[in-house]
């Protein structure tokens, strides 16, 4: 007796059943073909993996423990708070704190509003932007070094721009980086130069995708310039301002370079000493990196708490 056999139309059926239904590999199969497919992708994801291992998580998890530890003649011991009463019982901690507060506090006033009245009048300009762009930028793209380097020829009390300007206006020249009252705002004044280039294209990219139509509506209701910045192109751009804002306090809460090389960190009086300058005097003059580590721990956790806040009234606001 033959075995059944099924229809032609249910023959066709079968097989094309079976044909889109293909036998389901071993899962150590398909997961080394997995693996052959994206063998280059995963080799990249690793290299950047260790890249950021090796540079930045190492490094902080290091700092964490060296700041609770104290190493003498090659031994380390754990000494829990004491690195930490040392920074407070320090008196340079807080002219460090004063110098670093009045540093960010110029920046704000100019290198926050600065770079977004320079986008606003770059905004009105339809020919030659992007050289303007180009030139605004342009101080980004020059090295650190060199930048303050330049600014401190042109604060040069002798030969220097500044002073030879001054002396052209018939105006008393000035000490600009050897006296105490203004060491720091030229010190703040070279800073907004160098680093004024990124936030203002990020103002001008942000300024043009407000829609022309609000501004027609402001000037039909008889709003100036004055009154269509604030009733307009502020609230159009308050996300990026409040994130700018953000990033610059954080930014300008750990400045090191310009006051380092300008004034040689402390400055005349020591004017110009910064919180990161007195982390370095602390690892590099004084060769107590468990100080140095415990003061840079408590500028995380200031920076860290300060930011949540931030973010957590920014969303408060927006959600009013």
């Amino acid at each position: 007796m033959s075995a059944p056999t099924l229809p032609a139309g249910d023959q066709r059926e079968a097989r094309v059943r079976g044909a889109s239904c293909p036998r389901t590999a071993p899962p150590r199969e398909a997961l080394a073909r997995a693996l052959g497919r994206n063998l280059s992708a995963h080799a990249f994801l690793i290299g950047a993996v260790l890249c950021f291992s090796f540079f930045s998580w190492y490094p902080m998890v290091r700092g964490f423990l060296l700041a609770f530890q104290k190493t003498e003649d090659g031994r380390t011991t754990w000494v829990g708070w004491d690195n930490l009463r040392t920074v407070f019982a320090d008196p340079a901690i807080w002219q460090a704190w004063r110098g670093t507060l009045l540093f960010t506090g110029l920046a704000l006033v100019l290198g926050f509003a600065v770079p977004f009245v320079i986008a606003i009048v770059l905004n009105e300009f339809r020919h030659a932007q992007a050289y303007l762009r180009l030139l605004v930028y342009l101080p980004v793209m020059l090295p650190p070094v060199a930048s303050v380097l330049l600014f401190k020829y042109l604060y040069d009390p002798g030969y220097g721009l500044f002073n030879t300007i001054l002396d052209a206006l018939h105006l008393p020249q000035q000490q600009w980086l050897q006296d105490p009252d203004t060491a720091m705002l030229s010190v703040v004044i070279a800073a907004t130069w160098m680093n004024m280039g990124g936030a203002t294209l990020i103002y001008l990219a942000a300024l043009q995708s407000i829609p022309g139509e609000l501004y027609e509506a402001a000037e039909l209701d008889g709003a100036g310039v004055l009154r269509k910045i604030w009733h307009v192109t502020i609230p159009q751009t308050r996300l990026i301002l409040s994130l700018l804002l953000l990033m610059q306090i954080v930014a300008t809460v750990q400045v090191f370079t310009e006051p380092f090389l300008l004034t040689n960190g402390a400055g005349p009086e020591g004017a110009t000493t910064t919180v990161v300058y007195l982390i370095y005097q602390y690892a590099f003059n004084f060769n107590n990196f468990g100080a140095a580590a415990a003061l840079g721990l408590l500028l995380l956790v200031l920076l860290a708490g300060f930011s949540a806040a931030y973010v957590r009234l920014s969303r408060t606001a927006d959600d009013a």
